[in-house]
């Protein structure tokens, strides 16, 4: 019609429930029982959820400190939120190759925490801090130790790496060592003996940096599991106290309600995963569904047709052995999941028409299908499954 205008969109999206992001952030506060910080980790678009829209819920509950990855990530979050006091910690540092230098221009200019580990990191960081004319001491780094997972940091026991890091900390300088962490290998194991070895390693470097004059406010190590863990947050706080320093841990995907043993700690779900019924159609014996007709009808089949593909972020490994929820009952995908459309079996579910809503991850009725559940089918994690869900894919805050 001349003159109207198309106001319908793709009938798939994301909800992300601030209540249940919430809830969990105060849960998650009660079990660091005023003993540790929290840095909210937002990095990965918010682990599927939206990186913008989780941050700023976060803050507005009270979160001091946010993680991200990247540069980008830090400065795309200043922008969305310019009035948010809380601290942004970049994880992943500065790229040691020829956009370090860049990086770490932008890190000063928009207030950004880089992690560190390398000289030159701190080399480009002080040119940027005395360009931008930053008073002594008033650029903080985190800086890193490697204990045992062999990918950033400097190691817990290369002496002379750890006096030339100290070396550049010049009390006229611009740079201060606000913080010092490690990462661990196996956090959600809490028997794993490479646990008391990092934590023992990490303590080590931690006297050799005292002895060379460095004392961080902070020290870090551990997430999501690591809050959970009596024995390892026992260990990590009387570390702190033992350096004059508080103690942040990094909860990342218990803050989305996934993970572990999410209901016996409490948290929920964040994120539900819906779609619509396209079309219905029935199968007579003997016809085959989607790309390599790898289904068969063995029975006169009703089949729905539903707008979710693998480049939505749903997995092909889920062809023929995947299921969603319609009308509150399970429906098992069929066939071949393509681009932009699966096929569900709803032969078994009365009155299945175009417009219902398909629930791909979360809940409906008494049913429902976790990212956990999704993870053991495909031979992955859940980390994985959520944040595998495209950008493509409309993120819509609920309640």
């Amino acid at each position: 019609m001349t003159g109207s205008r198309l106001t319908m969109t793709r009938p798939i999206w994301a909800e992300v429930s601030k209540s249940r992001l919430v809830a969990n952030f105060a849960t998650l506060k009660r079990q660091a029982a005023g003993r540790a910080e929290l840095l909210c980790v937002v990095k990965a678009n918010g682990y599927g959820h939206g990186m913008v829209e989780t941050a700023g819920m976060l803050v507005e509950a009270g979160a001091k400190w946010l993680g991200v990855t990247c540069v980008e990530e830090g400065i795309a979050l200043r922008h969305a939120l310019p009035e948010a006091e809380a601290k942004i910690l970049v994880l992943s540092g500065i790229a040691l190759t020829d956009a370090g230098e860049a990086e770490a221009m932008a890190l000063v200019e928009h207030r950004l925490i880089p992690v560190v580990w390398e000289l030159a990191q701190l080399r480009w960081l002080a040119r940027a801090a005395a360009e931008r004319d930053r008073a002594p001491g008033s650029v903080p780094v985190h800086l890193e130790i490697e204990t045992g997972m062999a990918r950033q940091g400097v190691r817990w026991n290369d002496a002379a790496a750890l006096e030339a890091m100290a070396r550049s900390f010049m009390p006229e300088g611009a740079l201060r060592v606000s913080g010092a962490m490690t990462h661990y290998t196996s956090p959600e194991r809490f028997d794993d003996p490479m646990n008391q070895r990092q934590t023992e390693r990490f303590a080590a470097a931690l006297a050799t940096l005292r002895g060379l004059g460095i004392v961080p406010q902070l020290i870090h190590a551990g997430n999501s599991d690591t809050l959970f863990d009596a024995r390892q947050m026992d260990e990590l706080h009387a570390l702190a106290g033992e350096h004059d320093a508080g103690l942040m841990v990094r909860p990342g995907l218990a803050l989305y309600g996934g993970g572990g043993d999410s209901a016996g700690r409490a948290l929920a779900p964040v994120l539900a995963w819906k779609t619509r019924v396209l079309s219905v159609r029935t199968l007579e014996v003997g016809d085959t569904v989607g790309y390599g007709s790898i289904f068969t009808a063995t029975r006169p089949t009703q089949i729905a047709l539903v707008a979710v593909g693998y480049a939505d972020g749903l997995s092909r490994a889920l062809s023929n052995r995947g299921e969603m929820l319609v009308r509150g009952k399970r429906a098992r995908i069929i066939g071949r999941i393509s681009m932009d459309l699966s096929t569900i079996d709803v032969t078994d579910i009365a009155g299945v028409i175009p417009g219902d809503e398909v629930v791909i991850l979360g809940h409906q009725g008494e049913e429902h299908i976790t990212a956990i559940d999704i993870a053991a089918l495909t031979g992955t994690i859940p980390y994985e499954v959520l944040c595998g869900i495209a950008e493509r894919v409309p993120r819509v805050a609920v309640t």
